[in-house]
């Protein structure tokens, strides 16, 4: 056909064929042509992406207001566009839609389906088109707002909830059928979309789009309109609360002006408040909030945390002067308590929206800082005390934390009541175990808090009090997250972690890739957007605040490394330096005054760096030359413990050598005369005592000392006036007595076994 044009009528008769019933001659017929006849109708079919080469949206759009005896044109040609947007690319569909003509031609068809249509399937048919029009809405490209389409919609959105005449609604009455139901929340879906588009935003603000959204905004006593059944309602509400939230930020004058915070914050005192309500929780909107109102509260949130975003100084002072810190302070607590009896991603993404509420507010503004901390540092040090296990929940606990250290940076730190309540609270302690955990994504929010708390004098103790697992410091961690650093940014060190790189030593591998290119003065060069990239300077700054001497808990690899830290300064100022003459000599040749400055300047960093070498050898010399005499003193203290006992042994020897023997026994004896007689003075006085050393009747074999164990008979077996007193008090038996004094003799025999005498 496509080569001969005779072709064409055969091959419409044929497919008019095609339109009857198959004959069946024999009974295996079907079985043997079943995927012949198939395949044939499969060809002859609605082959989209063809028929979009032809433009088929949009000729279909164009004729939907054509003759029509038979009434279904609209229907068959909004199936076909069904079709080819679901069977090929809906951006095209909608390209081809987006003529004036056809947006013009879709709006009277729907126009005409609003006014005139009353059957079930005129409502049906009239949704279709309507979510045909909200993929055109979402097109800026579509001339919507040009052909009228837009106000029209806005108008049919609003019109049953703020009744300003507008003769585009005039005829069309909204029943309470399931078809109406799900037009107005198309409608109010299509406002959320044109929310996006800056243009649509004054028909949106003459059309009364926020006092119709507002007119939801409260307590769910009786639904708003009669006929609709709770759970009707309570989805309405529910999706222009969320509409709401996407059009406050473009309507923040009306928005004030229909005091629109005092009605979300007397709506959400509603909600914590023990009315009876049960939610139904069957929409998407209504997502955790079946028998309670927790979705309202997600959603009236979400309202505030749009317009509290932008950080416009009315509408925060306006919620402020309401007491809306200390309402915002209660609802977290609320949905805290809610939490420890079952934590749901609906409630954690409440805390979360409250947090970033009170962040918003606080910063920056003193008086807000002092309201939050009266009870404020006492609901926000459980968040801070997370479980780090529940970052990977994937329940929303990870967004939780971030918002509460947020919240943190802007509520407490600079009001000095707030952040001696939270170092009260033992606050720094921890944000230090939260660093502990290494986290790439926690530590620089978590350093820069504390960098910011160091102007608090108390700080400091604080930081160098905190004890990790196995002891560690805080500056043993400060120092361990520097290496970390250096480490992923492939900085050289050698294997003792010393400078490498004498005129770069602390330039990263990609940095020193970089190639040298001119750049204004008012743009940052390279070393300095790298300041922002890592922690490195974060690091540098806590340890200014510490300081660096006298910081406990450090190993000779640590002093290496904070010999580094410690001239950062220096170092980053000395990229700067080399950079600034690259692209000097790049630009121009500098006069040989300034080309001496300069190579003087270019020799600062590398000193510096031979300095900080020098230094690191000498902590590693003296570290080394301290091991050595640690090692030395252990052996000297070796080789006492063996000396001692090798005396022992030899003591005990001699001992056992005098009592099993009495010619030593006598040999002893007589060494032990001389040893006494040699003691003595050799020059005697007149009148001189003698004091023999024997004593006389002694049965023992060993000498005699000052001290005497003396083993006697129990008083209870012998009698006396001892044994009287004693039995006075308790009567023991014989028997009693007997294992006392002979348990008593054991243990005297077992120590007498174990001592050893000392001469």
């Amino acid at each position: 056909m496509n080569e001969q044009e005779a072709f064409t009528k055969p091959l419409c008769e044929l497919i008019k064929l095609c339109g009857l019933p198959f004959q069946k001659k024999k009974l295996s017929d079907e079985v043997s042509y079943s995927v012949a006849a198939s395949k044939s109708i499969a060809q002859l079919g609605v082959n989209c992406r063809l028929m979009m080469k032809a433009q088929a949206a949009s000729r279909l759009c164009l004729y939907l207001n054509g003759v029509d005896p038979s009434g279904q044109l609209v229907f068959r040609s909004s199936e076909i566009l069904w079709n080819l947007l679901e069977n090929t690319s809906k951006e095209e569909v909608v390209n081809q839609l987006s003529s004036l003509e056809c947006v013009h031609a879709l709006k009277e068809v729907f126009v005409d389906l609003i006014m005139h249509g009353f059957r079930h399937y005129d409502r049906q048919l009239r949704n279709d088109l309507l979510v045909i029009a909200t993929l055109l809405a979402e097109n800026r490209a579509a001339p919507m707002i040009e052909s009228g389409f837009t106000e029209l919609l806005i108008v049919l959105a609003t019109f049953t909830e703020v009744k300003i005449p507008n003769s585009l609604v005039k005829s069309f009455k909204l029943t309470y059928c399931y078809e109406d139901f799900e037009l107005k929340k198309l409608l109010f879906n299509v406002i959320g979309i044109l929310s996006k588009d800056p243009r649509a935003v004054p028909l949106l603000s003459e059309n009364g789009v926020m006092p119709a959204l507002l007119y939801y905004v409260k307590p769910n006593q009786k639904p708003g309109f009669p006929d609709w059944s709770a759970a009707q309602y309570e989805e309405l509400q529910l999706h222009a609360i969320a509409v709401l939230a996407l059009v406050a930020p473009m309507l923040v004058d009306k928005y004030l002006s229909c005091q629109a915070n005092t009605l979300l914050l007397v709506f959400l005192e509603w909600c914590m408040c023990q009315a009876p309500f049960f939610g139904q929780g069957n929409s998407f909107h209504g997502t955790g909030g079946r028998g309670n109102k927790l979705a309202q509260m997600r959603y009236s949130l979400r309202v505030l945390r749009s317009v509290v975003s932008l950080y416009d100084e009315a509408v925060n002072l306006n919620l402020c002067d309401q007491g809306a810190i200390s309402q915002l302070l209660d609802i977290l607590k609320y949905a805290a308590n809610k939490s420890k009896e079952k934590e749901e991603a609906i409630l954690l993404e409440m805390e979360a929206d409250i947090l970033f509420l009170l962040s918003a507010l606080c910063e920056n503004d003193l008086h807000r800082k002092e309201l939050f901390s009266y009870e404020g540092v006492d609901i926000l040090i459980p968040f801070i005390q997370m479980d780090p296990k529940k970052l990977y929940s994937g329940l929303g606990h990870n967004r939780l934390l971030f918002t509460a250290l947020d919240c943190l940076w802007s509520c407490v730190i600079g009001c000095y009541i707030a952040e001696d309540c939270f170092l009260e609270k033992q606050g720094i302690f921890l944000l230090l175990d939260l660093l502990a955990l290494k986290q790439k994504n926690l530590c620089n929010i978590i350093l820069g808090i504390l960098v910011e708390f160091c102007d608090n004098p108390k700080t400091a103790l604080h930081i160098n009090t905190w004890r990790g697992e196995k002891d560690q410091t805080a500056a043993n961690l400060l120092i361990q997250l520097w290496r970390q650093e250096e480490c992923e940014l492939r900085v050289k060190r050698d294997q003792y972690g010393r400078i490498v790189d004498m005129k770069r030593p602390i330039a990263s591998n990609f940095q020193k890739q970089q190639e040298v290119i001119p750049v204004p003065a008012n743009y940052p060069s390279f070393a300095i957007m790298e300041i922002s990239e890592n922690i490195r300077a974060k690091l540098y700054l806590l340890l200014c605040k510490l300081g660096f001497e006298n910081l406990p808990g450090l190993s000779a690899k640590d002093f290496v490394t904070l010999a580094i830290i410690r001239h950062y300064i220096d170092f980053k100022v000395g990229e700067v330096w080399s950079e600034l003459c690259a692209e000097l000599k790049e630009e121009f040749r500098p006069v040989e005054s300034d080309e001496e400055a300069l190579k003087v300047i270019s020799e600062v960093p590398e000193g510096t760096g031979k300095m900080v070498a020098a230094l690191q050898t000498e902590v590693l010399e003296s570290k080394h030359h301290q091991e050595i005499q640690e090692e030395e003193k252990a052996y000297t203290k070796i080789r006492a413990i063996h000396k001692q006992r090798e005396m022992v042994n030899k003591s005990w020897e001699n001992f056992l050598t005098r009592v099993s023997n009495y010619e030593a026994l006598k040999k002893a004896k007589r060494l032990q005369e001389k040893s006494i007689e040699a003691s003595r003075c050799k020059s005697k006085t007149q009148n001189e005592a003698v004091h023999s050393t024997d004593i006389k009747g002694l049965g023992t074999t060993i000498g005699s000392g000052r001290l005497v164990t003396v083993e006697s008979t129990p008083p209870q077996l012998i009698g006396g006036p001892l044994a009287v007193a004693d039995s006075a008090r308790r009567k023991p038996s014989v028997c009693e007595g007997a294992l006392k004094n002979i348990k008593r003799v054991k243990t005297l025999d077992s120590i007498k076994k174990d001592s050893v005498p000392v001469e």
